[in-house]
Order: C-alpha cells, then structure tokens, then sequence
C-alpha cells in the first residue's frame, strides 16, 4: 500500500504522516523532497534544462522519475507500505508520480489536506518560516490548484486536530 499525503505547505502533511506510521503496520515514510533536495545540490542551475531552471525542484524531470523508481526500490526492498508526505499540485508531476505508484502497488490511496490560506499562513508563520519566504510564496497557487478534482479525497483541515485527520485516513484506507 502506498498512502500519498498531499496538500499545500502549512496543512499538516509531515505531522499527519509521521503520527500515521504507528497506525499502519509494517510501514515506513518516504518524503520525496528529500530526492529534490539532492539534486538540487547535484544539478546546478546552469546544466538544467531550459524549462527547469526556476526555483522548484518538482519542475527537474529527474525528481519525478526518481521519486518513482526510489518508491519502487523501498517497496522491493522493503516490502513496507509507504506513507509519502509531499506538496504536488502541478497536475502533470501528479499524473506521473500516481500512475508511477499504481505500478508499483495497486493499492495507492490519495489524501489531499486542504485549509484556507490564512490557516497556512497562520501555522507557517507558527512553525517558524519567513515571513514572505517560499512557501508563503507558493500558498495562494497552491490553494487554487488543489481544488482541482484530480486531487480526490480532500480533507479540509482548518478545524481539525491531527487526530481526527487521521481517524479519517484510517477509516479509508482499512
């Protein structure tokens, strides 16, 4: 099994997974942004492709292709369920890294925790981020773009506590 947590910056992805994990046997996390991170230091600006030179990691083909192949690794490794933690609302990266999942497991439940910018803003602003800083910069598109049906099972997170975030994942995936 294969649970994406999906949302924008703020909605509590990292902390429901990381509480998930006790729930869901035999499972580990796996955050793509780490993948992104590494690249970016082993890709420099200059030897990106031309539409990949902006300040995204998830617009590098090679994090796309490499979140897939590494899911796919962990799970023949593995064999655990992974719980992946990641902000993807470009629909084209999405596309990709689900049906990517789907070959690797046909089990691949999508959650997308959704919550109003002001609730991001509040809780990156709590968190400690910059103020203004990036992912501030990407709530207001990022809020727009989650609304699109593709990303199915929507939680809305504004008056929710972790625990009942969970309850719900819980329920869908048993």
């Amino acid at each position: 099994m294969i649970i994406m947590i999906n949302g924008a910056f703020g909605a509590g992805k990292t902390t429901a997974a990381n509480e998930l994990l006790p729930f869901v046997p035999n499972s580990m996390i796996f955050d793509p942004e780490e993948i992104g991170y590494m690249l970016r230091k082993l890709v420099t600006v200059e030897d990106r492709l031309v539409h990949e030179r902006t300040d995204d990691f998830q617009d590098l083909e090679m994090w796309r292709v490499l979140t897939v192949k590494t899911a796919a690794e962990l799970k023949s490794t593995y064999k655990k369920h992974l719980i992946v933690p990641m902000t993807i609302y470009k629909r084209h990266n999405f596309d990709y890294i689900y049906n990517g999942f789907k070959r690797i497991d046909k089990n691949v439940f999508h959650f997308c925790l959704s919550a109003t910018a002001d609730t991001l803003n509040r809780r990156l602003t709590k968190r400690g981020d910059e103020p203004g800083g990036w992912q501030f910069q990407q709530v207001d598109k990022c809020v727009a773009a989650l609304k699109d049906p593709v990303f199915e099972n929507h939680i809305s997170t504004d008056d929710l506590e972790t625990e009942d975030i969970l309850r719900i994942i819980l329920k869908k995936i048993s």
